[in-house]
């Protein structure tokens, strides 16, 4: 897998090349994520409410929320930040070049965006893609936990300081946290930069690297 390095250090070259969503507004789903196959699929059922959700301020601002999307049975699952602009728009977890460039993380480690689960611990974007705030947070906090209980997934992969520092309820750095795995309501979980990160610092693409080898070791059961 020597291959998949070099795809990783060649992450400048994967995200230079332009997203294309097409021309004009992009027609959703009523339902505005992803729906497992079965009306009455549990993660459908949740996903309908979480659409519906008033908990919090930022359903005044939402323009979409942003449920998941990808395997609802996967066994890995992603969980990022918060949806930022485009993904408010199209109501679809990691678009745009860190969405892009995640989608080349996942492929490094053999996998494709429909085998795994991607959600983030906020379902609505935040004004201005600032932090979310404590209020937002004890919101959106148990759909993201019903979500996980749901896909049942072997990993949970966080990207970024703050998914990590909410799902593992800490201040610590992702440097600190990065390396590690925890536990989150019985799940193993790792955590690693966020992909907009990378397109920032290079030099944290090793590590990152590293983070994901270890998701996939413990995916396989290589690592315990």
């Amino acid at each position: 897998m020597d291959d998949v390095v070099e795809t990783l250090a060649l992450a400048r070259a994967f995200v230079a090349q332009e997203v294309e969503f097409g021309s004009g507004d992009i027609v959703r789903a009523p339902a505005a994520f992803e729906q497992a196959e079965g009306v009455e699929n549990p993660l459908n059922i949740l996903g309908n409410e979480v659409c519906d959700c008033q908990l919090c301020e930022l359903a005044q601002s939402r323009n979409t929320v942003v449920f998941g999307s990808g395997n609802p049975q996967a066994d890995i699952m992603f969980v990022g930040e918060a949806p930022g602009a485009e993904e408010d728009r199209q109501g679809v977890p990691f678009v745009g070049a860190s969405g892009q460039l995640l989608t080349r993380m996942i492929e490094a480690i053999g996998l494709t965006r429909d085998e795994v689960y991607i959600a983030n611990a906020i379902k609505c974007r935040p004004p201005n893609n600032r932090d979310p705030n404590p209020e937002e947070i004890a919101s959106c906090e148990p759909y993201l936990i019903r979500q996980i209980e749901l896909i049942k997934p072997q990993v949970i992969c966080t990207l970024g300081r703050f998914a990590a520092q909410t799902l593992l309820k800490t201040a610590e750095s992702i440097g600190r946290l990065r390396g590690k795995v925890f536990d989150y309501h019985g799940v193993k979980l790792i955590s690693t930069y966020h992909p907009a990160a990378l397109l920032r610092n290079a030099q944290w693409k090793r590590p990152a690297w590293e983070d994901l080898k270890l998701v996939r070791k413990l995916y396989d059961g290589t690592e315990m």
